[in-house]
């Protein structure tokens, strides 16, 4: 059964790495933080699925007024015949492999939630990027990644559950906003060690994604009780397995694999049974800084509606991952949007080619 969405106007205004890519050795990730935003006034813009000009005030970065026709004398943009969507959150990178934060956000990506770095990142200044890190995985001794392109320090390897526990209460006291497991071929963390790692991050409130593409992967991290799959699995999955994880989360990062038909496949059967679809990239494997257009093509393919793919980058994934500031266009909200040439509920890949990026309230693409 699919999650009901709020109408498009309430919602709006209310509110893995592969072996194939190239390693930049890089220090803790540092974005720049924007300038100082001025106030101004967006006006005259319509929300998806709406009908009537709505003004926007952003005022210190925020949003500070919405409505028709605001009487205000901030300085004033017309953008009549415009749509407007908050900017969006990309559900899977990887910026301590490929460091470009700015380009992310000029790309119209306001937060994100990265899925394997070093320990040295989690106190990283990402600036205006608002970043959720994982630190490196934890994972069993000479398991994925340690052994590949995470040899220097995406992964943490565990003997046993205890081991597993502490490494959990460790990147939780660095400053990791989540944990990452990866069940994939051996050697990987047993059952036991799987079961702690996750009783050790739920302790700690940290919600759990894992690394699995197949479907007896995918079983194993649901029963550990995984809360996310960091990609979309890529092996047929069982009804079982989908049912397993009806009531959880997925990321798409469908094109990072390839879009097979049988990954489509696998994203249409859990949307479908009801899991939170979460959009995102892989970037750092895949390398477009943006809203990727080929992303939202193969999420049209595997069924997903345009209020499904706009939620999944924004509603959806600032509730999920606790973004306070991101998803909606509300007062209070930051002011970080896109401003469009077509309504995304009727074009979805309207939201790759925005005409204006706005992040915290200053202008970073477009006229």
């Amino acid at each position: 059964m699919r999650h009901s969405l709020q109408s498009p106007l309430l919602f709006l205004l209310t509110g893995c790495l592969h072996s194939g890519c190239a390693h930049a050795d890089a220090g803790p990730v540092a974005t720049p933080t924007l300038q100082q935003a001025g106030d101004v006034v967006l006006r005259d813009l319509l929300v998806p699925g709406g009908t009537e000009g709505v003004d926007l005030l952003l005022s210190g970065g925020h949003i500070a007024a919405v409505g028709a026709g605001l009487d205000t004398s901030a300085e004033s943009a017309e953008l009549e015949g415009r749509w407007v969507v908050p900017a969006f959150i990309d559900s899977h990178v990887h910026l301590a492999y490929l460091p470009e934060g700015e380009a992310l956000l000029r790309g119209g990506i306001a937060g994100a939630v990265d899925m394997a770095a070093p320990a040295e990142h989690l106190t990283a200044d990402t600036g205006s990027l608002r970043l959720r890190w994982s630190g490196p995985m934890i994972t069993a001794e000479g398991g994925y990644p340690t052994q590949s392109w995470g040899r220097n320090g995406y992964g943490e390897e565990c003997a046993d559950a205890e081991a597993a526990s502490a490494a959990v209460e460790s990147l939780a006291d660095q400053g990791a906003r989540l944990i990452k497991l990866p069940v994939t071929s051996a050697p990987v963390l047993d059952d036991t060690a799987l079961a702690a790692a996750v009783t050790a991050a739920h302790a700690r409130g940290l919600k759990v994604a894992s690394h699995a593409t197949a479907s007896d992967e995918a079983l194993t991290a649901a029963t550990a009780g995984a809360d996310v799959l960091a990609h979309t699995p890529t092996q047929a999955l069982s009804d079982e397995v989908v049912t397993a994880w009806a009531d959880r989360a997925v990321v798409s990062t469908l094109a990072a694999f390839g879009g097979g038909s049988t990954t489509v496949a696998n994203l249409g059967k859990l949307h479908d049974a009801g899991a939170v679809v979460l959009y995102g990239t892989d970037f750092g494997n895949t390398r477009t800084a943006a809203i990727q257009e080929s992303e939202l093509r193969l999420m049209m393919d595997a069924g997903l509606s345009g209020a499904e793919i706009l939620a999944s980058g924004t509603s959806a994934a600032a509730a999920y991952w606790g973004f306070e500031e991101l998803g909606s266009l509300e007062v209070g909200k930051a002011a970080s949007l896109l401003v469009l040439d077509a309504d995304p509920l009727i074009d979805p890949l309207t939201l790759s080619r925005p005409v204006e990026v706005w992040i915290d309230g200053v202008q970073v693409t477009g006229n």
